[in-house]
């Protein structure tokens, strides 16, 4: 269906083109200041570090269902092979043919475009066949190193993982931050866990892919009064799936992408995350989540890892 009117309502209250001038690829990670970073680096307290990363493995979450996304294809290309002649030190090398966004991954400004348009303003065309994003690429992302917030919404609903389908509210988002008992602030890295990739680890991809939880339409505005840096969660589509609106599909990661210039990220496990939280009794810590420089790429495979 085409975008419906309160898409574009919407649009121009969270619209972000030119705030940081007509040349800024990065949108909202300039709100990642030095400030913000110093800042960040004060929630340590424990040291302990969280991993939020699936592995990177052919057995990963991708089904099929997103066309030419696979799974990593890993390939030994040398097994102790001495290079140098008998006798010298032997190496090992290997390769991986993979999706850039696979598995744990932040979706780039050039993943998704409407009306002909990405982010600031920039022609959709700016992503060609022969050199992939020639503008707003991956590339062009500065490290990535702020303050996380986990909102775990599945938590504040009293439940380890919120029914398939349900999209997430402005409102849901309200009662885990409250449960955090921290406000979400500029330059902040929000992580938002529904407990979907539950599935996942316990075999069951089908499940994971749908239906699943995720973003509603009417929470890029709670992100853009906040300031948020960047939102990432644990599912495969990030929004609700199927979309709340029937036939509206992807209209999240068009106001994120295109209209806010804000990184999202999918397939996060905030599992251990969520349980180191609660027994910390804080839900505010340094997250480093650098994307990988991939010239081009509209998206990146991500690390991340949370330090309490």
């Amino acid at each position: 269906m085409p975008l419906p009117q309160e898409f574009h309502d919407i649009a121009r209250r969270v619209n972000n083109w030119g705030r940081w001038g007509p040349d800024d690829e990065i949108g909202t990670l300039n709100l990642i200041t030095p400030e913000v970073v110093r800042a960040a680096a004060a929630t340590v307290r424990s040291g302990r570090r969280v991993p939020l990363a699936l592995p990177l493995q052919q057995n990963g979450v991708q089904t099929g269902m997103i066309p030419g996304r696979v799974n990593p294809l890993h390939t030994m290309v040398a097994i102790n092979q001495e290079i140098f002649g008998p006798g010298t030190v032997a190496t090992s090398d290997d390769t991986v043919t993979m999706g850039l966004q696979a598995a744990t991954h932040w979706d780039g400004l050039t993943h998704v475009s409407h009306s002909g348009r990405l982010y600031n303003d920039r022609p959709a065309d700016a992503v060609t066949a022969h050199r992939g994003a020639t503008a707003l690429g991956i590339e062009k992302v500065p490290p990535i190193t702020s303050r996380g917030v986990l909102l775990d919404v599945a938590r504040a609903h009293g439940t380890e993982r919120l029914p398939g389908g349900h999209a997430v509210t402005p409102e849901d988002l309200d009662a885990a931050e409250e449960l955090a008992g921290t406000t979400v602030r500029s330059g902040d890295v929000v992580l938002i866990r529904t407990g979907q990739v539950q599935h996942y680890l316990a075999g069951d991809r089908e499940a994971y892919a749908m239906p699943s939880p995720g973003l509603s339409l009417r929470t890029p505005e709670w992100f853009h009064a906040r300031g948020v840096a960047a939102v990432a969660n644990d599912t495969l589509v990030f929004e609700a799936f199927p979309p709340e609106v029937e036939g509206l599909w992807l209209p999240v990661h068009a106001l994120h992408l295109v209209e806010m210039g804000m990184l999202q990220g999918q397939n996060w496990n905030l599992e251990e995350l969520s349980a180191a939280c609660a027994q910390e009794g804080r839900y505010a810590f340094l997250l480093s989540a650098m994307a990988e420089p991939f010239v081009g790429g509209t998206g990146s495979p991500v690390a991340p890892v949370a330090v309490l």
